[in-house]
């Protein structure tokens, strides 16, 4: 324990937290030197349930190329939300994390280059979706929904 301590002050300096967003979902990254790993609340990317969302949280990785990941690793604690917004946090998180990561420690360039390439593929890996649900109000049984009224 002690050596790993002492690793993790040395390394202080290095690190970059970034966080994503989808509804109800936050997920915090926490971008340190390494050798590559991603995990996300302590177990890998490649257990990631539901499977069929798993190619969602990869996208950030495989549009980027492994090569970008190889000096970093990934924590990523995620909390609130369902699935589906959970995955969406996440790949949000690893994708900033990565553009954070290039601003402060390699260069401006490749930050633009990386930012780029993610948001022509997909504007939401960046810039978080605003859309939150709207509360119910009386008279009606949903945000906007009114109770049907008949004059007869």
């Amino acid at each position: 324990w002690g050596h790993a301590h002492k690793m993790a002050e040395a390394t202080k300096t290095q690190k970059v937290q970034t966080f994503g967003r989808k509804k109800n979902a936050v997920a915090v990254a926490l971008v340190t030197p390494g050798k590559g790993l991603i995990k996300v609340n302590g177990s890998p990317l490649d257990l990631l349930n539901p499977p069929t969302l798993r190619t969602k949280v990869f996208e950030p990785i495989l549009l980027l190329g492994k090569e970008r990941f190889a000096g970093v690793d990934m924590r990523i604690r995620v909390r609130g939300g369902g699935y589906t917004a959970q995955v969406y946090a996440i790949r949000q998180a690893i994708a900033k994390g990565i553009v954070a990561w290039n601003q402060k420690f390699v260069d401006e360039a490749t930050k633009k280059e990386v930012k780029d390439i993610l948001t022509t593929y997909d504007r939401s890996l960046i810039v978080a979706d605003p859309r939150r649900c709207e509360p119910k109000k009386f008279g009606g049984r949903g945000a906007r929904a009114r109770i049907q009224k008949s004059y007869r």
